[in-house]
C-alpha cells in the first residue's frame, strides 16, 4: 500500500457560480424523471447499510446505495468529514476516474443557486447567483482531491430496518471534474455524512423520515454497518460527549489531552476530530513526536527492532519471526487515551487500545497506525480516524449535538438496540 499520504476527507467547501463554459452543462441533462411521493412518516425507524473494505490493506470503508429510477448501485466512501454526497457523473464528464460502475447519469431536477441547500456549500458572505437556475460546487479535500459539479436531485432507494422501503428524493453532486487526491480510492463518489444541511441524514431529517442521527460500526476484522436514526443502540450503555460549538464544520468533541499508558503527557488542548474518510489516526506535530517518542523509550527494553526498510507505514517494528496479528505484539504496547475537557475539567476518555492503533504489515512487522497530520497538511487539526474508532459503535447525534460510542460486535448487523452491544 505504501505511506498513507493523508486519507482523511476534510471538506473545505465553496461556491464557483456559473460561467459561459457551463452551459454545456444543461443541453447535457436527461429529461426530468418523476420520483414516488412520500407517504410515510417514520422518524422512530432507523435505516442500515452494510460496509465493506478494511483499513489495511485496502485503506478504506464503503458502503453501496442504489441512485436513480430505475435505481444502480454505487460504491461511496462513507466520510463523517465532509457533507456532501456526490457521485463521477457522465454531463458529460471531463475528468472521471478509474470507477466500478458506469459514471452517474444525472437527471435535469437542478437544485436552484437560491435553495438553501446551495448556500450551505458556499462561504458566508460571498453568495452570489449569477445563474440562479442551478448551483454550481467545487469541494476540495486535505489529501488534495477534488470535485467539481453541479448539485440536483434524484431517486434513493432506502430500506427501514422493518422492512419498509422509501424513496426519497435528495440532493447530491453530479462530479463532472475530478482530481485524485493523494489517498485516491477507486469509487463511485463519497458520502458526505458530516453536520450541515446538505448531507444526506439531514436532508432525511428535513423531510421527517429519520432522526438526524448517524452511527457505525466498523470491524477490525472487516466490514461493519453504518446506519441512520436512533432504532440501533441503547443510549444509557453509550459513553457521551457534547459536539464542541467551536468547530462547527466538523464533528468535534473539542479540546484533550494526550495520555500514555494511563498517564498524563502532558500535551493538551488537542482539537480533535472524528472522521470516517481517515484510514488512519492523526496527531499534530508535537503530539506525535511525544507520542513517538515515548513508544520508543518503551520498545527499547523489549525484543522489537525498528524495521525502516518496511515503508508500509512511516514507523515499523520488526520481531524474532513474522507477526500474524495485533494479539501476538499487545503485550510490548500501553493503551493511549484522549482526554477530553468540560469547563475546565477532564470527564470524557477515549481509550485505544493497542488493536486501534497498531497494524501488522504484509511483511509481519507492527507498523504505528498514528500519523503526523502536520506533514500532510492537517495544520492543528487531530484526527480520530477508522483504526481507531473499529470494534465499537460510534454515534453522532445531530439533535442533542453529542458523540457516543461503545464497545460492540461490528461483524453483525444489529437487530434491536440492545442486539450486539
Amino acid at each position: 500500500m505504501g505511506k498513507e499520504q493523508a486519507n482523511v476527507l476534510i471538506l473545505l467547501l465553496f461556491l464557483t457560480l456559473c460561467s459561459a463554459s457551463d452551459q454545456k452543462w444543461r443541453k447535457a441533462l436527461m429529461p426530468a424523471q418523476k420520483g414516488s411521493s412520500l407517504v410515510m412518516n417514520r422518524v422512530g425507524s432507523s435505516i442500515l447499510f452494510p460496509i465493506h473494505g478494511n483499513v489495511y490493506p485496502t485503506g478504506y470503508y464503503n458502503v453501496t446505495i442504489n441512485i436513480g429510477h430505475p435505481p444502480k448501485p454505487y460504491f461511496l466512501d462513507l466520510d463523517t468529514g465532509s457533507d456532501l454526497t456526490w457521485l463521477q457523473c457522465d454531463a458529460p464528464c471531463v475528468r472521471c476516474v478509474e470507477a466500478p460502475h458506469p459514471l452517474y447519469q444525472p437527471t435535469n431536477d437542478l437544485v436552484p443557486c437560491k435553495d438553501p441547500l446551495c448556500a450551505a456549500l458556499h462561504p458566508p458572505g460571498d453568495y452570489k447567483c449569477e445563474s440562479p437556475e442551478q448551483c454550481d460546487y467545487q469541494v476540495e479535500y486535505a489529501d488534495g482531491g477534488s470535485s467539481l459539479g453541479v448539485l440536483l436531485r434524484d431517486v434513493f432507494s432506502l430500506n427501514y430496518t422493518n422492512g419498509v422501503r422509501l424513496s426519497p428524493r435528495l440532493a447530491l453532486g453530479c462530479g463532472y471534474d475530478q482530481i485524485p487526491g493523494a489517498s485516491y480510492h477507486p469509487l463511485d463518489g463519497i458520502l458526505g455524512l458530516g453536520r450541515g444541511k446538505s448531507s444526506i441524514v439531514s436532508q432525511l431529517q428535513s423531510q421527517g423520515l429519520v432522526r438526524n442521527i448517524v452511527g457505525h460500526c466498523l470491524s477490525g476484522r472487516g466490514g461493519g454497518f453504518l446506519f441512520f436514526g436512533d432504532g440501533l443502540y441503547d443510549f444509557s450503555r453509550v459513553t457521551w460527549t457534547s459536539m464542541s460549538q467551536e468547530f462547527p464544520k466538523y464533528y468535534s468533541p473539542g479540546l484533550a489531552e494526550l495520555h500514555f499508558g494511563g498517564k498524563a503527557t502532558g500535551i493538551k488542548n488537542l482539537i480533535v476530530v472524528f472522521d470516517s474518510g481517515s484510514s488512519y489516526t492523526y496527531l499534530n506535530s508535537q503530539a506525535y513526536q511525544t507520542l513517538t517518542g515515548l513508544l520508543k523509550k518503551e520498545l527499547s527494553r523489549r525484543s522489537l527492532k525498528e524495521a525502516p526498510e518496511d515503508q508500509t507505514l512511516p514507523l515499523c517494528w520488526k520481531g524474532r519471526k513474522p507477526f500474524r496479528n495485533v494479539n501476538d505484539v499487545k503485550k510490548y504496547f500501553k493503551t493511549l487515551a484522549l482526554a477530553f475537557a468540560s469547563s475546565g475539567r477532564t470527564n470524557t476518555q477515549f481509550e485505544l487500545q493497542p488493536e486501534a492503533y497498531l497494524i501488522i504489515s504484509n511483511k509481519g512487522n507492527v507498523c504505528l497506525g498514528i500519523l503526523n497530520g502536520t506533514q500532510v497538511g492537517l495544520q492543528n487539526l487531530n484526527v480520530i480516524g477508522d483504526i481507531s474508532m473499529q470494534d465499537r459503535m460510534v454515534i453522532y447525534d445531530n439533535e442533542k449535538q453529542v458523540i457516543g460510542w461503545t464497545p460492540a460486535n461490528c461483524d453483525e448487523l444489529p437487530r434491536s438496540k440492545t442486539a450486539n452491544m
